[in-house]
Formats: structure tokens, C-alpha cells, sequence
């Protein structure tokens, strides 16, 4: 398995709708999450960058797809969806992100896998769900962050893992969770190596 460079990682295009995507091949890995739950810092972290991906103390600031590519390779890329929750927009925004999201699920053949990114003090909420479902349907692999990991003593943390991972045991052959902190930098090798198996391959 190809150990990628994931520092290299620069911004590429903001797309608004499916259409506006890149062309559709190569592999590429979206991060998706409730607003709040840590995604952009997460993508930082992993790209050991501090601002690639734009952070925010307003939710549901990330309004468009965001793409990343590794370096001069376009055929990697990493993948920043809209975050959604509680943000403070009208519905229809809400609606709109939401059919955006479930085109980008169902129908780009370069999506190799979800990164789903969840508050480990708020786990599993409506909107963690759904994009399960919507995975599940596609049979698309994920992997989910429980961030914030360090908000929590160690005891609670591990603690709100194996309650996770309990929750998940019907998805289990297609989701695999782990803890993870962008601020200490927990769990950031555990989830690379996980992105290196599903961006690494002879065709890409």
C-alpha cells in the first residue's frame, strides 16, 4: 500500500452543484459532518496545514464541495462537503445542501469512501444517520472520526467509542470508527493509513 503525502495537499476547485465537480475519475475521499464537528480542523490535521481547509466559529460556513488535490496529482483528491446541522440558514438552503449531498453520494464514480466526522460528545445524530444511509445504499465505505477526543477524559472517550462502535454493529463489514483529536494531534497516522488504502491503486 502507497503511504501518500497528504502535506502536499492543495485547494483545487469550490463547486456549487454535482456539475461543477472536476471530472469524475481518479479516487478521491469525501469528508462529511455535522457543522461543528470538527471536519475542517480534521482535514488540517491530516494535512498537517493550518488553514487548507477554512474553519469557522459560525456553522454551516462550508456551503460549497470543496477539492483538494495531492500535490500535482489531480487524480488524488480529498473531498470537503458541506456541513450541516444546526446551522443558522433558511430551510431551503438546508434542503438544497442536502439534495447537493445526496447527488454527490449516489451518482461520483471517483468516491472511494466517506470520512464522516462526528463530535465524540454527540455521536450518531439525525444527520449521521442519514449519510450512513445514504453510504450503506452505495455500499460505500466509511470510516468516522470521533473528534474532539481530548474534550473528554480518557476513560469517557474510549468509553463513547465502544458505544459507538456497538450502535454500528449492523454496518460493520462497511464502517470502522476511531477517536481522534486535531488539537493533539490523536489518532492522525490511524486515519491516514486508512485514506492510503482507499486512495492507493495501479489505476490511479
Amino acid at each position: 500500500m502507497t503511504r501518500l503525502n497528504y502535506h502536499t495537499a492543495r485547494f483545487m476547485i469550490s463547486a456549487p452543484t454535482l456539475a461543477h465537480c472536476p471530472a469524475d475519475q481518479g479516487r478521491e475521499i469525501a469528508f462529511a459532518g455535522r457543522s461543528n464537528a470538527g471536519k475542517s480542523s480534521a482535514i488540517n490535521a491530516l494535512t498537517q496545514q493550518k488553514a487548507l481547509a477554512r474553519t469557522s466559529k459560525t456553522p454551516g460556513r462550508t456551503q460549497l464541495i470543496n477539492f483538494f488535490s495531492l500535490g500535482e496529482d489531480t487524480s488524488r483528491r480529498l473531498v470537503d462537503l458541506p456541513g450541516y446541522g444546526f446551522a443558522k440558514v433558511p430551510e431551503k438552503i438546508k434542503l438544497e445542501w442536502q439534495r447537493h449531498l445526496a447527488e454527490y453520494l449516489q451518482h461520483r464514480a471517483s468516491l472511494q469512501g466517506l470520512v464522516l466526522v462526528m463530535d465524540v460528545r454527540h455521536p450518531l445524530t439525525e444527520f449521521d444517520e442519514m449519510m450512513l444511509g445514504w453510504a450503506d445504499e452505495q455500499e460505500m465505505p466509511v470510516h468516522i472520526l470521533l473528534t474532539k477526543a481530548d474534550k473528554l477524559k480518557p476513560g469517557a472517550a474510549r468509553n463513547s467509542l465502544q458505544q459507538v462502535r456497538r450502535r454500528l454493529q449492523e454496518w460493520e463489514d462497511l464502517v470502522s470508527v476511531q477517536l481522534f483529536s486535531a488539537l493533539k494531534r490523536q489518532g492522525v497516522d490511524e486515519a491516514r493509513a486508512r485514506l492510503d488504502g482507499w486512495l492507493s491503486s495501479a489505476e490511479a
